[in-house]
């Protein structure tokens, strides 16, 4: 029996309600104005993120970057059949970014340095509603830290590279199973938590600019495997005849940040209006399964995913009305890389689309201010969860979702 249960306490280890996966598109101001698409620009020091090799077409010898988005979201449960029905509560969300480049105009080098959140949410359902066998609430956060070096062989080609290190938290809770209760009649469950989870991995970059006009950005992120080990399994409201069964633990996890291609066009459409299109592929086909290593001698707990690659199609526009104003405006498209049959409410959401927009002021000579909004919204969809097993029995879960999510961001860029 322990077995049985322990099998499906991880199952929430990783979540976000606002991206494909638990993905959080939002890693620069400028760019989420314009529908996230960046990879192709080369206006401020978020080149750090999106695309390292157009830190050489940055204007200004030096730029410092750093914004702060505040993201709410929330997915509606309910099941016409058995009139089950509720609702997340998140708490509001923070991804933020820090970037700075130097580009000495009379040098081919640009080094540049990002601190940024691309992984991170939280999903928090009523305690005890009735997928709760599933998760009640879970947080993931990942940090990451990216020095960045760029070359330019000429005006038409260049190339960045930049190892990124990545530092992750998760928290996870959920009730052991559909019914069981200590002696009070308080239902049982179990938190897993891990910390300071840290891996490797890289971004590369090219940028081509066949024309003052026009340029063609490629960016590729490698996966990142974050390794918990010896992370804290924790059982509460235990019946009195299982406490020694269910016994306070640690375990062993691996989760698996996929890796990324992304290739853009920018066109400058006048001398003040330039358009952006992304395409961005996300390999979530890597995520196959969730595997949990116990280390109580319950064994190996293994919680199939079968995500597939999944793209994002992205286009933004930009427009400079003055010397002190410019406009943005964007809208993307979201696949979702969830099979039917594996969909669990630690990630609730269908594809989705995001509508966004944003402006930069001129605060000073050297320095702008810059603002975003995103309002994202996913269809009323049906979906189930059908790899829950209990007692040697698969127990599907589902209904009817539906997904929305806002966020309004923040940021300065000043050139030295």
């Amino acid at each position: 029996m322990k077995k049985i249960i322990l099998f499906t306490t991880s199952l929430a280890m990783a979540s976000g309600a606002y991206a494909g996966g638990y993905r959080v598109s939002i890693q620069g101001q400028q760019a989420l104005g314009m529908g996230h698409a960046g990879v192709a620009m080369s206006d401020s020091a978020e080149t750090v993120f999106f695309n390292p090799a157009a830190m050489t077409r940055l204007e200004s010898e030096q730029q410092l970057t750093a914004g702060i988005t505040f993201l709410s979201g929330e997915t509606i449960f309910q099941n016409e059949t058995t009139g089950a029905t509720a609702d997340t509560d998140n708490p509001i969300g923070t991804p933020l970014n820090v970037y700075f480049v130097s580009s000495p105009e009379d040098d081919n080098f640009a080094f540049g340095l990002g601190l940024y959140t691309p992984y991170g949410n939280s999903v928090e359902w009523p305690t005890d509603w009735s997928g709760s066998h599933l998760v009640n609430n879970i947080e993931l956060k990942a940090i990451f830290v990216q020095p960045t070096l760029a070359y330019k062989f000429n005006d038409s080609f260049s190339v960045g590279f930049g190892p990124a290190f990545a530092s992750g938290v998760v928290d996870f809770n959920r009730n052991l199973s559909t019914s069981l209760v200590d002696n009070q009649g308080n239902r049982s469950n179990v938190t897993i938590s891990a910390s300071n989870v840290d891996a490797w991995g890289y971004n590369l970059g090219f940028m081509i600019t066949p024309s003052q006009d026009f340029s063609i950005g490629i960016s590729y992120r490698s996966k990142i495997t974050l390794e918990a080990r010896g992370g804290e399994a924790d059982f509460e409201n235990i019946p009195s005849s299982l406490v020694t069964v269910f016994a306070d633990t640690t375990f062993d996890a691996d989760l698996i940040l996929p890796a990324e291609l992304t290739i853009g066009i920018a066109y400058n459409l006048s001398e003040n209006t330039t358009i952006a299109v992304d395409i961005n592929q996300t390999y979530w086909s890597e995520y196959e399964s969730l595997d949990v290593q116990f280390n109580n001698g319950a064994g190996l707990s293994s919680n199939p995913r079968n995500w597939e690659d999944a793209s994002i199609y992205r286009i933004g526009v930009q427009h400079q009305l003055n010397e002190d104003l410019t406009l943005r405006a964007g809208l993307y498209l979201d696949k979702t890389p969830i099979k039917e049959g594996y969909f669990a409410p630690e990630t609730p959401r269908n594809d989705a689309t995001g509508f966004t927009a944003g402006a930069s002021f001129k605060l000073a000579e050297n320095l702008d201010l810059d603002l975003s909004f995103l309002y994202i919204t996913s269809n009323e969809f049906d979906a189930e969860y059908d790899h829950y097993n209990q007692s040697g029995t698969e127990v599907p879960f589902g209904g009817t979702y539906e997904t929305t999510a806002t966020s309004i961001g923040a940021g300065i860029n000043y050139k030295f």
